[in-house]
């Protein structure tokens, strides 16, 4: 069932001299099974609105739903409601703490009072849902790289099995390469498994490469709510807000500029790559048919 959020608002410092807004009158359904991207600037409001989906922080105006409960009821299980909804933080390594990768990706289901058995198994198959190679199991998870502890910090909060995998940044300090293999991993989970995926990221071309939605914060509000190409129509009203379109989308506004014929409605290199093919080959017709 979905994650509904019903005009959800939160201030900073409500009972201060100087209250902040961080979220305004939020209104979004979250189905199963999308893969959501949500950007803005920093201050946007995107990492506040992330943290109200698992109850680590209450709204202070408003009503969110989970599974058709309002999660803020007196009697609503808030543990059970973190096991189904897993945030990943910025820099998660830094909450890795075991003597080796296996120990801690157990730490998690461990705290639901499963069985051992259960426990390793679900321990087992989060590490092979993030691609690690069983020699790094028993390994200290100090010893691995940037991305191989990014992998395992996810592969902790994929233990606890939950419905919806929530990203604050996740390839934040990585370099190309780490981020490419991290949103690739995740990508192929959320097509193996299902699972509702939420991402939060500063970065146009990673969103409009993976995501089918995504939701743009400005000054604690939802600025658009709509499918990437539709959502990067809208470039110069982003670039006003500190955002932009993929860097794909400006290279083919530069090719219109110089007299090619293509379309710059395309947001990730494969689209260009077919508008460009296609370009091309109309050209070829024309010269054929003329000759």
């Amino acid at each position: 069932m979905p994650i509904i959020l019903d005009k959800v608002s939160h201030v900073y410092g409500q009972d201060t001299n100087a209250p902040i807004k961080a979220l305004n009158n939020i209104n979004l359904v979250i189905p199963d099974g999308q893969f959501i991207g949500i950007i803005g600037h920093t201050g946007s409001g995107k990492s506040t609105l992330v943290q109200h989906l698992n109850g680590l922080m209450k709204a202070t105006g408003g009503n969110i739903y989970f599974n058709g409960e309002d999660i803020d009821d007196n009697d609503f299980d808030k543990k059970k409601l973190r096991s189904k909804v897993g945030l990943v933080f910025q820099y998660p390594e830094h909450q890795l703490f075991e003597t080796d990768v296996f120990t801690d990706v157990c730490f998690g289901p461990k705290n639901l009072g499963l069985s051992k058995t259960e426990i390793e198994l679900r321990a087992y198959e989060a590490l092979k849902l993030v691609g690690l190679d069983d020699e790094y199991f028993y390994q200290s998870p100090f010893d691995l790289s940037g991305g191989q502890k990014r992998r395992v910090a996810i592969a902790g909060v994929l233990a606890m099995k939950p419905q919806v995998l929530v990203l604050d940044e996740p390839t934040a300090g990585l370099d190309p390469k780490g981020r490419d293999e991290i949103l690739d991993q995740i990508s192929k989970l959320k097509k193996e498994t299902g699972i509702t995926v939420i991402l939060v990221s500063h970065s146009m071309d990673d969103v409009a490469r993976y995501v089918e939605r995504i939701i743009v914060m400005n000054r604690g509000c939802v600025m658009y709510d709509d499918e990437p190409r539709e959502v990067f129509r809208h470039y110069a009203e982003l670039e006003k807000i500190g955002l932009a379109a993929p860097q794909v989308t400006y290279i083919m506004k530069d090719l219109q500029a110089h007299g090619y014929d293509v379309s710059d409605d395309v947001t990730t290199i494969d689209e260009a790559k077919d508008e460009i093919k296609r370009y091309f080959a109309s050209l070829a017709a024309a010269r054929k048919g003329n000759g």
